[in-house]
């Protein structure tokens, strides 16, 4: 504590006045040192206060430093919706096919909610609702305002016409969310590649949209994702092809009287799926349910070409015979016995039609002989086998870029023998799905690499594994255009004029679950490739249950109903996809040099 210095001290006045000094000059001395004291104790109050205020700028502007070192070094994240406590991400980018058309978006619309207790005439509010939405009961609605709940939904999308009506009936209580709804603007366009979506977490003023199938499904991170700044999924359909393929394919159906059908058609080089259509389909803006019990081929959901898995019959010679000219067992002229019926193990191979005591390699494709491919089978071996399918990936699921692709994992023997050896050489006792069956095709046709399907845009050529030669390519090229071209070949009935149209057809029985094969239900396939010189497409189509009437006969192979389909599909997609026609003549000298080969 700082002593106070006193102005008039009696000892030195009386002193002062002892000498004859003046008093109050005592006094004046006294006030002029106590006004340096204070003028001290101030200051060093001052610069106290300053030196605190100069620590506390300096603590504010590092702790403002601190924090924009440790933003420069983090990671930019976008920042969400948050709603009612929660994160949740309300906007998804669009879908688009290879030309930048939309094929999903979103659409602006509102959810419909109720406050109960600020209903004015709950009884009337249930009844006006009950006449707008078709699917509620008045007497529902009314029991469940006047339970004593403060909140619940009753649309979680409505369209503008009904939130007009709803906004008519004048109730406070009727609350209005916005909401963005995932939109199809085709409709059942190209559905099972889409699958659709359906809203996630949900709050007042927002909700997130999750994918439920299809790319929707196998991308949803990806299109849910701020970080892409809205940026869309770019797909390798084309919106135009595929509409061809599904009006075909639905005429074909309906012609051939089949209980579904599907076509994939691939890239041979890029590897991209141009069209991948299944048949029934659906509308993804009105998913149906999945089902239950029963069989789920049954449902539209299902997706013949990428979860079907089905034995697809003589379109598995090809392979064979790719492998033993490619191992240099035989050559193409290389005469097989062809005499049957052919015995093993207590099983009989028969020949659809009788070709005599032997064929050429080549004629045991074109003519499509199960005992020749069965004998080159026999040269093969079953682990050799195996070893080609594995490299062709026809024994392990697709890495393909739907959700459902997964499910479609090849079915094989339990004991590959000898006997499977002979039968999977002719696409019997193995099951695999149709976009396996397009991506092995596109292998030996491309000159022979390893072709990985994909509906993605690509920018070139897949670089694959070589699984053939060349050499062994333009073989097998040749002698699938003759399948077509020549009188002898299986499907004669799939040339399209100015177009070269290679393929192998097949024809399988079904399974029956109680055990062997149904005699009057077949898978019929028809594998193409086009232009057949120079491939640059291969187009699958396949029917289940196919029968159509010829001349008082029934028809189910595939010669008679999936190849016809296909032609008709090449017809018309070919110049979509920017190919030219051939000329006739050229088309004509090709085939006659071909059947003197």
């Amino acid at each position: 504590m700082t002593r106070r210095i006193a102005l008039r001290p009696l000892a030195r006045i009386l002193e002062a006045r002892q000498k004859g000094e003046n008093p109050d000059a005592i006094e004046r001395e006294n006030l002029r040192l106590r006004h340096e004291q204070q003028r001290d104790s101030l200051r060093q109050r001052a610069e106290s206060r300053l030196f605190v205020l100069a620590v506390c700028i300096f603590a504010a502007f590092g702790a403002v430093g601190v924090k924009m070192t440790a933003l420069a070094t983090s990671e930019p994240e976008e920042p969400t919706t948050a709603t009612s406590g929660s994160s949740i991400i309300s906007t998804r980018a669009d879908i688009l096919d290879r030309q930048g058309r939309v094929l999903a978006t979103n659409l602006l619309t509102n959810a419909l909610y109720v406050h109960p207790h600020e209903l004015i005439d709950p009884e009337a509010a249930a009844e006006g609702l009950a006449g707008i939405f078709d699917d509620l009961d008045a007497e529902t609605l009314l029991a469940r305002f006047t339970s004593g709940r403060r909140f619940m939904w009753i649309r979680g999308s409505i369209s503008p016409e009904q939130r007009q009506l709803v906004h008519d009936l004048g109730e406070p209580g009727l609350l209005f969310g916005p909401r963005e709804m995932r939109l199809y603007p085709n409709g059942a366009l190209a559905a099972h590649v889409l699958g659709g979506a359906r809203f996630g977490q949900q709050a007042v003023n927002a909700a997130e949209i999750v994918g439920v199938a299809g790319v929707e499904a196998e991308f949803d991170e990806d299109l849910r994702d701020p970080a892409r700044g809205g940026a869309p999924l770019d797909l390798s359909l084309d919106l135009t092809v595929q509409a061809a393929v599904e009006e075909v394919l639905d005429g074909g159906m309906t012609l051939m009287n089949a209980r579904g059908a599907a076509a994939v058609l691939l890239d041979v080089h890029s590897g991209e799926v141009i069209s991948l259509a299944s048949l029934p389909d659906f509308d993804p803006n009105q998913r149906p349910r999945q089902l239950l019990e029963g069989d789920p081929a049954d449902s539209p959901l299902f997706n013949r070409a990428v979860q079907g898995r089905y034995e697809l019959g003589s379109t598995y010679k090809l392979f064979t015979v790719a492998q033993v000219l490619e191992e240099g067992l035989v050559d193409t002229d290389t005469m097989i016995d062809t005499r049957g019926p052919m015995r093993m193990a207590g099983f009989e191979i028969n020949d659809f039609t009788d070709h005599g005591a032997e064929l050429s390699v080549r004629d045991v494709l074109v003519q499509s002989s199960n005992i020749g491919t069965a004998r080159l089978a026999q040269m093969i071996g079953a682990e050799r086998q195996q070893q080609f399918l594995g490299r062709l990936g026809l024994l392990e699921a697709l890495d393909f870029d739907m959700v459902e692709a997964r499910q479609g994992a090849p079915i094989l023997p339990s004991n590959w023998g000898q006997l499977s050896t002979m039968t999977i050489s002719y696409g019997h006792g193995i099951s695999a799905t149709q976009l396996h069956l397009a991506a092995s095709y596109a292998t030996m046709v491309n000159g022979g690499t390893v072709i990985r399907p994909t509906l993605l845009r690509q920018d070139g050529p897949q670089m694959g594994e070589r699984v053939i030669s060349e050499q062994t390519s333009t073989a097998l090229r040749e002698m699938l255009r003759a399948v077509v071209a020549e009188p002898e070949g299986t499907a004669n009935l799939a040339e399209v004029a100015g177009y070269e149209v290679g393929g192998k057809t097949g024809s399988a029985d079904k399974p029956d679950p109680q055990g062997g094969y149904y005699d009057d239900r077949v898978i019929a396939t028809f594998a193409s490739v086009f232009p057949a010189n120079d491939p640059r497409y291969v187009l699958v189509v396949t029917l289940d249950e196919p029968s159509i009437e010829v001349l008082g006969e029934t028809r189910r192979t595939a010669g008679w109903t999936a190849v016809p389909v296909t032609a008709e599909v090449i017809r018309r997609v070919a110049p979509l996809l920017g190919l030219r026609p051939q000329d006739v003549d050229h088309d004509v000298a090709y085939r006659l040099s071909s059947a003197s080969q």
